[in-house]
């Protein structure tokens, strides 16, 4: 079974590499290339995996799941400039799939254990936009 609980943040960034001139940031990346930084109301799904535990008939209580999203993925992203105040994006590109890896590697301590594992990060950054993360075979089996 497969449960998922959305949460949402909004955020400003800038995609550019350091290591590339202005001319190639802005053929790679475009309008996102922007030093001054854009902004987006992300959507970002979690998915967990996992049997009903037979006291409950949960996989996971869903207020605890809000609890988590809350706490690992809003209170850090929202309404900051990713590129200055949330790492690593200090000195990684947050990029849609940057940003759903690193989401799933704040959850995933939390949210993979011998009942429930983190099945998938879904983030959203436009609303026809998103990436998928399904991580590594420790937690998503």
């Amino acid at each position: 079974m497969v449960i998922t609980r959305k949460v949402e943040f909004s955020a400003s960034h800038v995609c550019r590499n350091p290591q590339l001139s202005e001319q190639e940031n802005r053929e790679l990346f475009g309008a996102a290339a922007n030093p001054h930084g854009h902004g987006h109301n992300y959507v970002v799904e979690v998915s967990l995996r996992g049997d009903p535990d037979p006291l409950t008939g949960m996989v996971l209580d869903l207020k605890q799941l809000k609890e988590i999203l809350n706490r690992q993925v809003v209170a850090p992203y929202d309404h900051r400039f990713l590129n200055y105040e949330v790492p690593p994006f200090d000195r990684v590109i947050p990029t849609t799939e940057n940003i759903a890896r690193d989401i799933w590697q704040r959850l995933e301590p939390l949210l993979c254990n011998e009942r429930n594992k983190l099945y998938s990060v879904r983030v959203y950054e436009t609303p026809d936009l998103y990436v998928d993360y399904f991580g590594d075979e420790r937690c998503s089996a």
